[in-house]
This record gives C-alpha cells, structure tokens and sequence, in this order.
C-alpha cells in the first residue's frame, strides 16, 4: 500500500501522528516541572535564550557604541543600568550581544562533540577487540593533554574565531562522550532487542544507530547539558586568556578581561559579566540534575 504524498512528493505525515507526536513532547516539558531544579534550570536557560533572540530590539545601545561622556562616568545610571566599561560602552547592550555568541558557541561544540563521541563510541563498544583498543588509547592520548595549554596552541596557531573554538572544543570534549557511549554500548549490545535485530539480517549500523543508541538518549542528554554549561564556562576562560572572540564583538570572558586592572576601582565592570557566566552555567547544571531526576522515559 502507497503512502500518501504531499505536493513536493514527500511522504505525508497523518494528522493523528503529528497530534501524537506533540503530545509526546508536550508530555516531556510537562515532566519538567516535576522536579525544582529542572524547572529553575529551564527557566534560567531559557531567560538567556530569549535574551540572546531579542537583543537587537532589547539592548539599549549598539555594542560597540562608546559615549566620551560615559567614560568619566561609568557607574550604573539611568542611561546605562549595568554602567559602561573602560571605553564607554554599554555593559548591558554588551552582555545581551554577548549572549547569542555563547548560546551558538556551546551547544554547537556540544552537538559535534556528541556526535563524534557518539560514532567512536558505539563503534568501540560494538565492536569490541582491536577497534575499541585503537579507539580507546586515541582517546586516552587525547585526554593526556592539559586542556587549557592545548586550548592555547591550537587557537594560537589557527587562530582566534568562533569556528575554530567550536571546532576545538568539539576535538576535546569528543573523547570524553565516546567513553560514556562506549560503556553504555557494551551492555545495551548483550540485550534481546538487539539479538532479534540480528537475526532479522540487519545492518550493524542500524543496529547502533537504530537499536543502541536512542537506549542511551538519556544519560547522554544529562551529559550534553553538563556539558554545555562546562563549555560556557572554558569559552568565557578563554576570553579571559585572551585567545577567546577576536574583539570587538562582545565575549562575557573578553569583557571581564578588559577592567582587569580597574576592577578594584569599577568592580561592576566584571560582576556583571561574571554573574551572566554563573547564571547559563548553573542554568544548564540544573537541567542536568533535573533531567537525571525525573528521568527521559516517554
């Protein structure tokens, strides 16, 4: 029997799927609110998130507007709420500008991390023998780096974009999910759904994609939440060091960075980009014991 087709020639989706569909996810939010910390977690992050959307009609000024006469007077006011910094630019325009950068930043690493984590790690436990040897002792050589210092030479060399702070971040944090996928797989590969898959003649990749990996959605998504906020955290550090988002654009590490020498004169000039730093970071940890609480069951 045909499956019906839209216009494009796409198979349609029946309405009662996508009612059910919905429901499911509807479902799944309400279960947020199950637990105190995944409720206050989610509400944190999407704070940001909405934040981050709005902040070309929200923010005061420009980011990298600087007034002259700000620079004299850079206490929080009626013009500026959070104050300015060293060059007169709004801090609250900056932070809110500052926000869609991280939140693009983070969960874009965490996405490539997982997915390449994910590949080795089911590879690795699959499989099994000489594969998960090779893949195991690349990670652990991996691992054996200092962070920061390989942070530092990577970016230094390649230099300083948001491309490539994704793309290292994604190198690094890969190693450490393909063990957590890889210990998963090892046992949900001894399971009864998995044996009727190969008996049915399937494909070793349907089997890992298809059978084993949706069983470990769970703790893999704890982790992912983890660590995203880890990855808010690293990419305000490596602002700090100097090798974060190449200048002007606003980087909450980068603005914290630039009052260093004036933080005993203009402490606000640092706490408020590093209370936005500890409010995505314990958003995010919130969710995460959230989500381990209550559980991903449908």
């Amino acid at each position: 029997m045909a499956l019906p087709t839209t216009a494009n020639g796409l198979p349609a989706i029946p309405g009662a799927a996508r009612a059910g569909f919905a429901r499911t996810w509807a479902r799944r939010l309400g279960r947020l609110t199950e637990s105190r910390p995944a409720a206050i977690g989610a509400g944190l992050v999407l704070f940001w998130v909405v934040a981050a959307i709005l902040a070309p009609v929200i923010a005061p000024y420009p980011p990298n507007a600087s007034s002259m006469l700000a620079v004299a007077h850079p206490t929080p006011s009626a013009a500026h709420w959070l104050g300015t910094d060293h060059l007169g630019r709004d801090i609250l325009s900056r932070i809110l500008w500052g926000a869609r950068t991280v939140l693009t930043v983070a969960p874009l690493a965490v996405l490539g991390a997982a997915i390449l984590g994910s590949l080795l790690g089911l590879t690795a436990g699959y499989y099994r023998g000489v594969v998960d040897v090779v893949i195991v002792r690349a990670c652990d050589i991996v691992l054996s780096f200092p962070v920061i210092i390989l942070y530092m030479i990577i970016l230094a060399h390649f230099g300083s974009s948001a491309v490539n702070i994704v793309a290292v971040l994604t190198l690094t944090k890969a190693p450490i999910i393909a063990r957590i996928v890889r210990g998963l797989t090892l046992e949900l590969r001894e399971r009864e759904y998995v044996a009727a898959a190969k008996m049915r003649g399937e494909s070793p990749l349907y089997i890992m994609l298809a059978e084993i990996l949706p069983n470990a959605r769970g703790p893999l998504i704890v982790d992912m939440c983890l660590r995203t906020g880890y990855n808010v955290v690293i990419i305000g550090a490596l602002g700090f060091l100097g090798i974060g988002l190449p200048p002007p654009d606003p980087d909450w590490g980068g603005m914290v960075k630039d009052t260093y020498g004036m933080m005993s004169v203009w402490p606000h000039m640092a706490l408020f980009p590093c209370a936005a730093i500890s409010s995505l970071v314990i958003g995010f940890n919130l969710l995460a014991v959230g989500l381990r609480e209550i559980g991903l069951r449908d």
